[in-house]
């Protein structure tokens, strides 16, 4: 046994093809290779080994900082000009358990589900913002649900001046990095030069700059005048401390915030603009949706919507066939490994990559098919199926994403009849370090009857997500 083959075309060229073309170049590897192959992407690292085969990603997943896989955040060293030194993306062993226990009581029970009702009136504010019969941007809406929503469930803002700012300068710099170009001032560090604000890196500072001072602003002003009634995330994680009594520091704060706004907004815009066109290009689909949601009687209580079996089919059938995440963060062996075949040598890279074990055919027949049933016939192992990655490095807002895609989507379908205003396909490509769709376009037919009333309240519930 040895490690896996691999493309043997220059690491620059590997490279190239990751960035421009991350999805050709996966399907042709594990067509040529099987379901582990190297591959190079970096002078400083050795090779990274992908693998897809689901005992495969058991063992790594499921042996996180044991004799055999460490999980170490400095492999993840290319996020940090935008999250900084002490995102919980970044952090490894004591100090990276530290910070994701401070970070998780926030993104479960009442405290997150007590948003229900927010998610529900934001999306309704911006699909009344869209002009019936004119063709709108989804992608564009669905960022502005996303990052309404974190703005006022993380930072508790809801109007001003700080708010206008950071929802624009955010959603400005993050446009800024979709395309392979600007991105690649992530991956290669020399292309990191300041020529001005219209050049890539240039433009990042600037925009980074203007964002940290508007953070910092916020955080100073909540500590000079501290209100113990709120329940936003940023006074819940003001106010936590880990088990030796210390809070998290301005810098930490200003970090995790960094996390959460660009992890939630990015990947909850895509992952709801994927689903809107899959519901809408097949109209089978959509009347399956739409009958199990008109079954509900009276308004649509959050309650109701996150008990529906085939809204929840329908989200996570596209979670499986558009992956937000292409890779799960990286793990390193820490000895000799036998694994499907393989001998990985102590140091060697490893990640498990959720685009191709979301269509390996002997777990999803016809895997390039969009079909929620999948869901509805048979539950799949978290091997299988990993949208949010796995193990210690598991994404810490999962639930609410889960949460957030259900209302905002349920909430659309039975509110408002939309139509796809092309037919051809849409195409699943990069978009700034995650995966997105090409440009999608829809309208607005009409205004339906049934719709979720304007509703400021909280609301309880006892089901998980």
């Amino acid at each position: 046994m040895s490690l896996p083959d691999g493309p043997k075309s220059p690491e620059i060229w590997q490279k190239l093809l990751w960035i421009a073309t991350p999805f050709p170049f996966m399907r042709s590897c594990s067509h040529r290779y099987g379901d582990s192959f190297k591959v190079r992407l970096s002078q400083k690292l050795s090779p990274v080994v992908f693998f897809s085969n689901p005992e495969a990603l058991q063992l790594i997943l499921t042996s996180d900082d044991s004799e055999l896989f460490d999980a170490p955040g400095e492999l993840n060293a290319i996020l940090e000009p935008l999250l900084g030194t002490e995102s919980v993306i970044g952090l490894s062993g004591e100090r990276h358990r530290r910070v994701r226990q401070l970070l998780m009581p926030s993104f479960h029970g009442e405290r997150m589900r007590a948003y229900g009702r927010l998610i529900q009136d934001i999306t309704e504010e911006v699909m009344k913002e869209q002009v019936v019969g004119k063709a709108f941007s989804v992608r564009k809406a669905m960022q502005k649900i996303s990052m309404r929503v974190i703005l006022r469930a993380i930072f508790g803002l809801n109007e001003g001046l700080r708010y206008q700012q950071l929802e624009k300068v955010l959603g400005s710099m993050l446009d800024r990095l979709s395309n392979p170009f600007s991105v690649s001032v992530l991956f290669f560090p020399m292309l990191r030069q300041d020529f001005g604000p219209l050049s890539p890196w240039g433009s990042f500072l600037r925009y980074r700059r203007q964002i940290d001072h508007l953070i910092y602003e916020e955080i100073a002003e909540r500590r000079a005048h501290p209100q113990l009634s709120r329940n936003d995330i940023l006074s819940l994680l003001m106010c936590a401390c880990d088990e030796a009594g210390a809070a998290l520091t301005d810098s930490e704060l200003r970090d995790e915030l960094m996390t959460l706004l660009i992890a939630g907004h990015e990947t909850t815009a895509t992952a709801l603009t994927w689903a809107l066109y899959w519901i809408h290009k097949l109209p089978a689909v959509r009347k399956r949706l739409l009958n199990e949601l008109q079954a509900i009687p009276g308004s649509l209580d959050p309650n109701a919507l996150l008990r529906l079996s085939y809204l929840n089919a329908v989200c996570c059938e596209t979670l499986r066939i558009c992956p937000v995440a292409m890779l799960t963060f990286p793990r390193v062996t820490r000895t000799r490994v036998e694994l499907t075949g393989s001998s990985l040598e102590p140091g060697t890279i490893v990640a498990g990559c959720i685009y191709l074990a979301h269509r390996r055919k002997e777990v999803y027949p016809e895997p390039d098919e969009f079909k929620p049933e999948r869901f509805l016939e048979r539950h799949y192992s978290p091997f299988e199926y990993l949208p949010f990655g796995g193990g210690v490095r598991r994404c810490i807002g999962m639930a609410f994403a889960q949460f957030e895609m259900k209302l905002v989507i349920g909430h659309i379908v039975s509110g408002f009849e939309l139509a796809l205003t092309a037919t051809h396909r849409v195409r699943l490509v990069r978009r700034g370090l995650t995966s997105g769709p090409s440009p999608l376009r829809m309208v607005i037919k009409q205004r339906l009857t049934k719709s979720s009333p304007p509703n400021r309240g909280i609301f309880s519930l006892t089901d998980s997500c």
